[in-house]
């Protein structure tokens, strides 16, 4: 199956839910959440995440993961990242109980495409002071698309991972994991990076880009979000409606797609340094805001 037809394929199977004008969604992918060792890209970012989505929760955010948030290829199971960042997977708990939280999957995360999986490892957690199961996200479900869908103008908001634009990642991912645990985990502590991976790979992300645009382009410039590449995207009105909402483990920042007022924005949280010394996360807006229904023209 060519890459157009695998993302034509996860459009038609998307989750769709309704949004309006005071609807408020951030957008992160490529948390990576591993187990604090030297392979965890996101340990040095953790307490900018969970500032930024502690943030979102107060104010009402419905949060959207779009794949790659927990790194089950370097590590072996769910528990070791759970039991690692326990402070942050409670903060989810807290968007999934009030039904503000929608996860895709990536490459890194295919495991999730098993829902017998996901419910041995998700479903609850054993709490070590009370020596007995609890629930953490009980009937949760993972899809591969995501359509948010205007009430009024109909307007949609196409998300996915984007590895379905990556043939080697998408069909070949178990041979992938394998040379990452067996190899590239190892390899990572010398600054070695898995050459398989279009974060690190350039000629990769270019051939992802160039193929998930061309989808856009065939599919009435359908505003569509991605992640994969780790590199962020924000077009002008008027360009091919292709964004990139980038990655949470960028050197010292996080970056992602705020979707509030019937607009969108390319933000940036990371640490800043006040005059006095004090160091505090912050909030940059990158690209944006720019009026969603603006993207309706057909390139």
């Amino acid at each position: 199956m060519a890459s157009q037809e695998r993302i034509t394929e996860t459009y038609q199977n998307a989750r769709r839910i309704s949004y309006n004008d005071e609807s408020k969604f951030i957008v992160f992918s490529d948390v990576h959440r591993g187990d604090n060792s030297f392979a965890d890209d996101f340990a040095n970012n953790r307490n900018i995440y969970h500032h930024a989505l502690n943030h979102y929760f107060k104010n009402g955010f419905t949060y959207c993961e779009l794949g790659d948030g927990d790194e089950l290829w370097e590590n072996l199971d769910f528990k070791s990242i759970f039991y690692t960042h326990t402070n942050i997977y409670f903060l989810l708990k807290k968007f999934y109980d009030e039904d503000r939280l929608y996860r895709l999957i990536g490459n890194h995360d295919m495991v999730y495409q098993k829902q017998k999986y996901v419910e041995k490892h998700l479903y609850t957690y054993f709490d070590k002071v009370t020596g007995k199961d609890q629930p953490l996200f009980p009937g949760i479900t993972f899809t591969e698309g995501l359509i948010l869908e205007h009430e009024t103008s109909k307007q949609e908001i196409f998300m996915l991972h984007g590895h379905q634009a990556d043939w080697w990642n998408y069909r070949a991912w178990k041979f992938n994991r394998f040379m990452v645990r067996a190899l590239w985990r190892q390899l990572q502590i010398f600054g070695i990076g898995d050459p398989t991976s279009p974060a690190k790979n350039f000629k990769e992300l270019i051939k992802v880009e160039r193929r998930t645009k061309k989808w856009i382009q065939d599919n009435d410039n359908l505003l569509t979000i991605i992640g994969h590449t780790h590199r962020p995207r924000f077009p002008k009105p008027g360009e091919i409606a292709f964004f990139n909402d980038g990655s949470c483990v960028h050197p010292r920042s996080i970056t992602g797609i705020e979707i509030e007022k019937g607009c969108i924005s390319l933000i940036k949280w990371n640490i800043s340094t006040t005059k006095d010394g004090t160091l505090k996360v912050i909030r940059v807006i990158l690209e944006g805001p720019e009026k969603i229904s603006d993207y309706r023209s057909v390139i």
